[in-house]
């Protein structure tokens, strides 16, 4: 019986000391990854699952050449980070790179790359709409049911912990 109380208290105290994980992760590209565009757009825009940090995110975007097109200016706007844009004119693949910060949480590090292709025959008429991201719609059913799991487990514990103690209290 012994054992089997510090079997479950050893168990216990492991799910008890775990903490859950925070990872953040990617939401929404604007321009969408893997995109072809024929209007060279004016900022990139990164939506994040965990608000990012105000300081310390880095966003650049490079031409086929390798060469940096984005201004350097970025805004923190809740979970998009904003980076403003050179205007490109120079058609092919433009690779995004990022490093986004959010509190108590391993940075976001990844790529991801665009297509612009320049038309030759530009009309007057034609006008830039800025496009806002679009979210991604997923189901939270899995992690509902890790965290009722872990939340009926720990509740398990405490009942046999609590029985252990009052057991031994009572032999004394």
């Amino acid at each position: 019986m012994k054992r089997f109380a510090a079997l479950i208290g050893a168990i216990g105290i492991s799910v008890l000391m775990t903490a859950p994980a925070l990872a953040n992760s990617l939401v929404a590209t604007s321009p969408i990854a893997g995109a072809t565009l024929k209007v060279a757009p004016s900022a990139v825009t990164i939506t994040v699952e965990i608000t990012p940090m105000d300081m310390g995110n880095e966003i650049t975007v490079t031409d086929p050449g390798g060469r940096r097109v984005d201004d350097g200016t970025l805004t923190v706007a809740e979970n998009d980070i904003i980076i403003g844009m050179k205007p490109i004119t120079e058609s092919g693949a433009y690779k995004v790179s990022y490093n986004i910060i959010s509190e108590m949480d391993v940075p976001l590090v990844g790529s991801f790359i665009f297509n612009f292709s320049s038309s030759t025959i530009s009309t007057p008429e034609e006008q830039v709409v800025p496009s806002t991201p679009t979210k991604v719609q997923g189901s939270d059913f899995g992690t509902n049911l890790f965290v009722i799991g872990l939340l009926v487990a720990s509740f398990t514990v405490l009942i046999t912990l609590a029985l252990y103690a009052r057991k031994i209290f009572k032999e004394r």
